[in-house]
């Protein structure tokens, strides 16, 4: 089984699935669940119940998806806590499969977080997603070839990859997700109406650490990139995520002096 991100090839596994293969019974399931998992949503729940049939179609235990921003990633939604919260810790560090896939262009599999290869690789990531109880991360890229703009990451308790026919799975609800994506990007006339942007309520977390790097910012009187790179660190040093960092830099528990 290939254990390695390979933006050239496709995991061992069952032939065929790939994502632009017929449809085999397989195939239509998947769509089936993925139509019935949408309907009836509103456009901003859409990337929240993708990341539900995902955990329903796959051998995973929790997924999660981020758009890809200048700075840090932006996470609209998760299956679940623990998700949120790698999700979370992804883009507090900087590092972690999400980043590598969208540089990539390509599927990574990391498919054994506590040797190997996939455990050097990021090692931070990888000590901190074991300890949580993850062992394997699957992320797929949300775009094209002309634009990668996320991540659809999938999240499983146990070491291994995923086959062939899985991964096809998986690119199929990424490719769902970057069209749901693409439509809340162009907004729904009511949502309009009601003056409401397509991330409101989506991207709330990123908007407060921005926050926060804005009076980091003020606070020691430097840029943009500087401050974000001075809250990470803060996180890093304190084993926490950069939301929560920005959470008390908000609510004025901690301020950043000058050296």
């Amino acid at each position: 089984m290939r254990s390695r991100d390979d933006p050239g090839g496709e995991p061992d596994g069952e032939p065929g699935g790939g994502p632009r293969g017929d449809l085999d019974p397989e195939g239509i399931r998947a769509a089936d669940v993925i139509a019935k998992g949408v309907r009836g949503a509103r456009p901003g729940e859409v990337p929240g119940r993708l990341c539900e049939v995902a955990v329903e179609l796959l051998p995973v235990a929790g997924a999660s998806v981020s758009l890809r921003s200048d700075g840090m990633p932006v996470q609209l939604s998760a299956s679940n806590a623990r998700a949120a919260h790698l999700a979370q810790l992804q883009a507090t560090l900087g590092d972690g499969p999400c980043q590598s896939a969208v540089e990539a262009g390509a599927p990574v599999l990391a498919c054994d977080l506590a040797a190997g290869r996939d455990a050097g690789r990021w090692p931070v990531f990888a000590q901190e997603a074991t300890a949580a109880g993850v062992r394997a991360v699957y992320a797929v890229p949300l775009g094209s070839d002309a634009a990668y703009v996320g991540t659809l990451d999938l999240y499983r308790d146990s070491p291994g990859g995923l086959t062939a026919r899985e991964l096809h799975v998986a690119r199929l609800v990424a490719g769902v997700m970057t069209v749901a994506l693409t439509a809340l990007a162009r907004g729904d006339e009511s949502e309009a109406r009601d003056g409401q942007g397509w991330l409101n309520g989506l991207a709330a977390d990123h908007d407060e650490v921005y926050q926060a790097v804005g009076m980091i910012m003020a606070q020691l009187g430097v840029g943009a990139d500087d401050a974000l790179a001075r809250l990470r660190a803060d996180a890093f040093a304190r084993g926490c995520t950069a939301l929560d960092v920005a959470h008390d830099v908000l609510a004025h528990r901690t301020r950043f002096e000058r050296d």
